[in-house]
C-alpha cells in the first residue's frame, strides 16, 4: 500500500511534467512566433500602426527655343472628405461653406458626403450599409481658397475630427501664355485623377512627359493621420517628367499671331493659318492660327468647338492653286523643258485643251515663262507641264514630298491627296497650277524651304531636345541629312529670281514686298472643295515667300479659308507677310540693304 509521501511525490512529479510541457510547448511556439514567423506577424502588426501613401511627380514641361515656359504645373489642392467621420447633420453646414468658396453644385456635395455602399453579408445576415472612407469634394483648388475653407470648417460645432475633411496637394496643368501657340501646345484634360493629352504637343510627347510615382510608409495616429515623430521612409522615389524644348520662338510666334489677329479680323475667313520655318535647318519658328483658344479654360463650350483647337495647317488639306507654280516651273528648268526666258503663248487669256477651257486674269499672248511666273498665268504653267509630261509631273512634285508626312511630330497630320488618275488627259495641266491636288499648308512651307535653300529637302522639325530635370541629361533628335532634289546647280537661284519679280512692280504681290530686302514669294487663290464638288463664292487665298532671297533667314505662309471683302492672296495675305516679315527681320538683326530702300518723299 502506497504511503501518503509517495502519493504527494507523484502527483509533483505529474505536475512537473505538465509544466515541463507547457513549458516547451511555450518555449517551441514563441520560437514559432518570435524566430521562424517574425517576418510574417511583424508585417501584420506594422499594417495596424503604418500606413502608405503615393506620391507624384510633376508632368513635363513644355518650353520655347529659348527657354522661355509654355506649359507649367501650377500648385493647387485637391479638397478630401472621410464620409464616415462626418455626422449626417454637420453634412450641410459642410456643403454650404464648400459652395460659398467655390463653384460647386450643393445636391451634388451633399451626396458625396453622404455616399454610402452596401455590402453584402454571407449567410442569412441582411446587407449593410457604411459610409465611403475617401470622397474626392474638389480638384485644383487655389490654396488661399483652401486656406479659407479650412477655417471655416474648423469653426464648426462640435468640431469636425481633422480627418474628416482635409486636403492633398496636387498640380494643375497650367499655359502661361494664354492662346499663344495653344493650337500647337493642345490640352489636357484631367482623369481618374491623372492627365490625360487630348491634342497637340501635350498628346504627342505625353509618353515622355508623364512622370512616376512615389510610395511613402509612416507611421500612423489610431485616427490615421501621420505621426510627426513617426517611421518614415520612401520606398520609391518620385520622378518628374521629361521637359521639352521646341524650336519655336515666342517672340516671332508673339510677331505672327498679333499680325494674323489683325488679318482675321480685317477678312473675317472662317480660318487663317501662318507658318515660319527656317529653310536651313527645317525648325519651325512659329505656327499659328485664327480662330484660337485659351487652354487655361477647360469649359465644356471650349471642348466642343474643335475648330478652335485643331491644328488645321496639318490635318486640313486644301487645293494650294498657283502657290504650286513655283515647285513646277523649277522642275521643268531643272530637266531643262524651259529655261526663264522660253517663250510660250498664252493665248490671250483663253485656252482650250481637251475640251475644257482655262483661263488667265491676264490676257496676254507670248510670253517669257518669267513673266508668266510674275503674272501667275495658268496658260503658260499648263503648257509647262504638257512639255514635261504626266510622269516627270508627277514624280517631281511628289520629291518635294507631297503626298507625305512632314516629319512634324504631331498627330493627326495628314498626307493629303496626291495621285495621278488613270485616263484623265486634264490632270497633267491641272496639277502644275495646284488643282485636282489636296495639300496642307505644312507641306507647302516644307516645298519652298526647299526652294529656298537651294533645292535641299528637309524634314520639318518642332522638337529641339528634351531635358531630364533630376539630371540635366540632355536629348535631341537625330540629325537627318537632307536630299539634293534639283540636279543644275543653278536651278533654284533661277526660280527665286523668277519669284522676286512677282513682289515687284508688275507682279501679283507687290504688296507683300519689304523694303530693304529682295522677297522671293508666290501667290494663290483657289476654289473649295466641299463634299467633291466646288462651293460657289468660297475660295483659299494664298501667300508664300521667303527672305531675304538670295539668303533667306525663314520661310513665311499665310492661307485664309474663305476671306471676305477680298479675294486673291496679293490682297489679303500679302500685306501681312510684309507686316510680320519687317519685324521679324529687327528681331533677328538683319540689316536691309540701302541699295533696296525707298527713296525720301520729295526727293
Amino acid at each position: 500500500m502506497r504511503s501518503n509521501r509517495d502519493r504527494i511525490l507523484s502527483r509533483v512529479g505529474l505536475l512537473a511534467a505538465v509544466l515541463i510541457g507547457c513549458s516547451v510547448f511555450l518555449a517551441v511556439h514563441l520560437y514559432q512566433l518570435q524566430v521562424r514567423d517574425h517576418d510574417i506577424y511583424f508585417a501584420k502588426a506594422k499594417a495596424r500602426y503604418t500606413a502608405v501613401t503615393t506620391t507624384s511627380g510633376k508632368r513635363g514641361e513644355v518650353f520655347d527655343r529659348n527657354g522661355n515656359m509654355l506649359v507649367g504645373n501650377k500648385p493647387c489642392e485637391v479638397l478630401v472628405a472621410d464620409p464616415s467621420l462626418i455626422p449626417p447633420e454637420q453634412c450641410g453646414a459642410l456643403a454650404d461653406i464648400l459652395c460659398s468658396e467655390l463653384p460647386l453644385d450643393r445636391e451634388t456635395v451633399l451626396r458625396k458626403l453622404n455616399t454610402r455602399i452596401r455590402i453584402v453579408q454571407r449567410g442569412n445576415a441582411p446587407p449593410r450599409e457604411v459610409a465611403i472612407r475617401y470622397a474626392v469634394i474638389a480638384r485644383h483648388v487655389d490654396f488661399a481658397v483652401a486656406g479659407r475653407i479650412r477655417e471655416k470648417v474648423r469653426a464648426l460645432k462640435p468640431r469636425l475630427p481633422h480627418v474628416a475633411f482635409f486636403s492633398e496637394e496636387e498640380y494643375v496643368r497650367y499655359y502661361p501664355k494664354g492662346e499663344l501657340l495653344s493650337n500647337v501646345l493642345g490640352f489636357t484634360s484631367y482623369s481618374k485623377g491623372e492627365d490625360v493629352p487630348v491634342s497637340g504637343v501635350e498628346r504627342s510627347f505625353n509618353q515622355s512627359m508623364v512622370p512616376s510615382n512615389g510610395k511613402i510608409r509612416y507611421e500612423r495616429s489610431r485616427d490615421g493621420s501621420q505621426l510627426p515623430y513617426g517611421m518614415r521612409e520612401i520606398t520609391r522615389e518620385e520622378k518628374d517628367g521629361m521637359n521639352i524644348y521646341l524650336t519655336i520662338d515666342e517672340v516671332l510666334q508673339s510677331i505672327v499671331e498679333e499680325e494674323l489677329g489683325h488679318l482675321y479680323e480685317k477678312f473675317t475667313p472662317r480660318v487663317v493659318c501662318a507658318i515660319m520655318a527656317d529653310p536651313k535647318t527645317g525648325e519651325i519658328l512659329a505656327l499659328a492660327q485664327r480662330p484660337s483658344f485659351d487652354p487655361n479654360d477647360r469649359s465644356r463650350e471650349m471642348m466642343e468647338n474643335k475648330l478652335s483647337w485643331r491644328l488645321l495647317s496639318m490635318d486640313s488639306p486644301f487645293e494650294p492653286g498657283s502657290i504650286m507654280k513655283a515647285l513646277s516651273i523649277s522642275l521643268a528648268i531643272d530637266d531643262g523643258t524651259v529655261t526663264p526666258d522660253t517663250m510660250i503663248d498664252a493665248e490671250g487669256g483663253v485656252w482650250f485643251y481637251c475640251g475644257k477651257q482655262l483661263k488667265d486674269s491676264s490676257r496676254r499672248n507670248v510670253i517669257p515663262v518669267w513673266v508668266g511666273v510674275q503674272k501667275s498665268s495658268n496658260i503658260v504653267t499648263a503648257k509647262i507641264g504638257l512639255m514635261m509630261g504626266e510622269r516627270r509631273v508627277f514624280d517631281g512634285l511628289r520629291s518635294f514630298g507631297l503626298g507625305q508626312k512632314t516629319g512634324i511630330p504631331l498627330q493627326p497630320e495628314s498626307t493629303g491627296i496626291f495621285r495621278m488618275p488613270k485616263n484623265d488627259k486634264l490632270w497633267v495641266t491641272r496639277a502644275p497650277i495646284g488643282y485636282g491636288i489636296g495639300v496642307t499648308p505644312m507641306q507647302m512651307v516644307r516645298a519652298y524651304c526647299a526652294l529656298a535653300d537651294g533645292g535641299r529637302l528637309r524634314k520639318l522639325r518642332l522638337f529641339h531636345h528634351a531635358e531630364d530635370p533630376a539630371t540635366g541629361e540632355i536629348i535631341e533628335p537625330a540629325d537627318e541629312p537632307p536630299v539634293q532634289l534639283f540636279r543644275r546647280p543653278d536651278t533654284a537661284a533661277k526660280m527665286t529670281n523668277m519669284l522676286k519679280a512677282v513682289t515687284k512692280v508688275g507682279g501679283t504681290a507687290k504688296t507683300a514686298g519689304v523694303p530693304g530686302f529682295e522677297v522671293a514669294g508666290k501667290t494663290g487663290t483657289s476654289r473649295k472643295v466641299i463634299n467633291g464638288h466646288y462651293a460657289e463664292g468660297k475660295y483659299f487665298s494664298t501667300f508664300i515667300g521667303y527672305v531675304p532671297a538670295d539668303d533667306p533667314k525663314f520661310v513665311l505662309m499665310i492661307t485664309l479659308d474663305e476671306p471676305h471683302g477680298a479675294l486673291y492672296g496679293g490682297l489679303t495675305a500679302g500685306p501681312t507677310f510684309r507686316a510680320i516679315s519687317e519685324r521679324a527681320l529687327k528681331y533677328l538683326n538683319v540689316a536691309p540693304d540701302p541699295a533696296l530702300m525707298p527713296a525720301p518723299k520729295g526727293k
